[in-house]
């Protein structure tokens, strides 16, 4: 079976308040994929993204990473992903352009084209539920990214954006 062609990749810590974010927002997608309002995504949560997360975007045509954000725009920050010119020291807890440049080394072929959305958090305290401005944030993401999923989702592969 082949795989979908769209990937949604959230990572964050579930036990650290506004950190669940990423994981929320695939929870809510899982619900929504169920009822067929996003069918053909592929849905992935981890604690972190790790090097061998670049397997994951072989043979997608759009890949979206979607995380908490401790700073910058409310309620989200959404764009496309810029390959790290670097990797870092450890290979644990890559960022999505870091992620990228492993595909770009490792893998022949163009990669798909990458969106960041970056979901604005508050708390990150261990043990804290989702703040009720990151719970506001998150259905604002939710919506814009359902929105964009299904302006994109006629276009061409590899002509997403």
């Amino acid at each position: 079976m082949p795989r979908p062609r769209v990937l949604i990749l959230a990572w964050g810590n579930p036990s650290r308040g506004d950190d669940a974010l990423g994981p929320r927002l695939i929870e809510r997608l899982e619900g929504l994929r169920d009822a067929g309002v996003v069918p053909g995504v592929e849905l992935l949560t981890d604690f972190q993204l790790q090097i061998e997360h670049a397997l994951d975007l072989v043979e997608r045509d759009l890949v979206v990473f979607a995380d908490a954000a401790a700073s910058g725009p409310e309620p989200f920050a959404f764009g496309p992903v810029v390959p790290d010119s670097l990797l870092p020291i450890s290979t644990h807890a890559l960022s999505p352009g870091a992620v990228l440049n492993v595909y770009r080394q490792v893998i022949e072929g163009p990669e798909p084209p990458c969106y960041v959305l970056g979901i604005r958090g508050y708390a990150f305290d261990l043990g804290r539920d989702l703040s009720p401005a990151a719970s506001m944030n998150l259905d604002a993401a939710l919506a814009h990214l359902l929105d964009w999923l299904a302006r994109t989702a006629g276009r061409a592969p590899r002509e997403a954006g």
